[in-house]
């Protein structure tokens, strides 16, 4: 990285690059990493997490170029933490099941963040998350002091209570007004997963994932009669959808005998 950034023989991108310009390649390569979780490509995962400790080592060398800190200090500073973290491992702390060691941790960094003078309940919740992980965030934050819906059942009421006002806007509110409340609605989606116990990310991802299946399952009923989905209608298209569903339904699962 030091020879890529170098001003004489470097590279003129990698020179030009700072840490904000460099932020949205270093999301994106977690998000690689976690695709390929996903699919159990582990050749690929190896590859991927090159990719993403390749830019914890580009965001290293900038900072060790303004003489903030280096690499050392970052592999320094995550295992110090692990260690203040884990005392039932690196101390004289009882060891704990995973639901108490989950309860110390947050405790860990509710004190680190009370050191850092952080006091706000929502403080170091990082704004660049993905929303529906920091609707969950955020939320789940501030259930930790007592504001939080008693239970699903109510989210749900909740729920309908934001779809009606959404429905109310449909045809006369501003793009602005309809984003608004758009937003209430997801937001409120967000905390009912949480209250189920579910990841929203997750339950999204899987709805992307059956979507694209299903889709491309109408492409290929489409492809073998010689047509396209631009020469279908959209009755066409949902007949052939509720037949991909169906096949889906019948289809034995992992693990089940064919």
């Amino acid at each position: 990285m030091a020879a890529l950034r170098a001003q004489d023989g470097g590279c003129p991108w990698d020179r030009a690059q700072d840490f904000s310009t460099i932020a949205p390649y270093t999301i994106e390569e977690a998000y690689e990493v976690a695709d390929a979780i996903a699919r159990r490509d582990f050749p690929g995962l190896r590859d991927e997490l090159g990719d993403l400790l390749f830019q914890v080592v580009y965001h290293a060398r900038l900072a060790e170029e303004e003489g903030r800190f280096a690499f050392a200090d970052v592999a320094r500073a995550i295992a110090d933490k692990m260690v203040r973290r884990h005392p039932h491992v690196f101390g004289d702390a009882a060891a704990r099941d995973a639901a108490a060691q989950t309860a110390a941790w947050e405790e860990q960094k509710r004190a680190e963040r009370a050191a850092r003078q952080e006091g706000a309940t929502l403080a170091g919740i990082p704004a660049a998350l993905p929303a529906l992980m920091r609707a969950e965030k955020l939320t789940r934050r501030a259930a930790r002091v007592g504001f939080d819906w008693p239970d699903a059942a109510a989210v749900l009421n909740k729920l309908e209570e934001e779809a009606a006002e959404l429905r109310a806007e449909l045809f006369h509110a501003s793009p602005q007004r309809l984003a608004d409340e758009a937003g209430d609605l997801l937001f409120v989606l967000a905390n009912l997963c949480r209250k189920l116990g579910l990841d929203a990310e997750a339950c999204l991802r899987g709805a992307n994932e059956k979507f694209e299946r299903r889709f491309g399952a109408v492409e290929a009923a489409l492809a073998a009669a010689g047509r396209t989905p631009g020469d279908a209608t959209l009755a066409e298209m949902e007949t052939l959808w509720q037949q991909a569903k169906h096949d889906e339904r019948r289809a034995p699962r992992a693990g089940q005998a064919g």
